[in-house]
């Protein structure tokens, strides 16, 4: 147990934030101490935070542990995504060329535009009345 190999990463996307941790072992995730299924319930979602893991083809090679915190399910699956990219990256390098082909290297940097004063949004104005 001392001397085990783990692989970390850290993804960023929106206000989320994923701490990932990748030990061999058999393709189970663990996300807040859950099952990845009870805590990403959408099917598409768990999809992309799938992408890294099937591009570089390592679905069944490692356990996966993560904690993730802020934002809402969708920006913390991208997080995911991110820091799973990352910590494969330090299992192998030679992953690098097929995950930034498929854009998973760099972090998306989509925010929430703030909100202006005198507008409704960021950018919808107030509904104009003529009288």
């Amino acid at each position: 147990m001392a001397n085990e190999v783990l692989y970390r990463g850290i993804g960023r996307r929106k206000k989320s934030r994923a701490r990932v941790i990748l030990r061999p072992g058999s393709g189970e995730i663990t996300v807040n101490n859950r099952s990845f299924e009870d805590y990403i319930p959408s099917a598409a979602t768990r999809l992309d935070v799938f992408q890294p893991l099937e591009i570089t083809e390592n679905q069944k090679s490692f356990d996966i542990q993560v904690t993730v915190d802020g934002g809402g399910i969708t920006g913390q699956a991208g997080a995911i995504r991110l820091g799973i990219a990352r910590a494969l990256l330090e299992v192998n390098s030679d992953y690098r060329k097929s995950l930034k082909q498929a854009g998973l290297i760099t972090r998306d940097p989509r925010a929430v535009e703030r909100k202006k004063y005198g507008l409704r949004k960021a950018r919808r104005a107030p509904q104009f009345s003529k009288r």
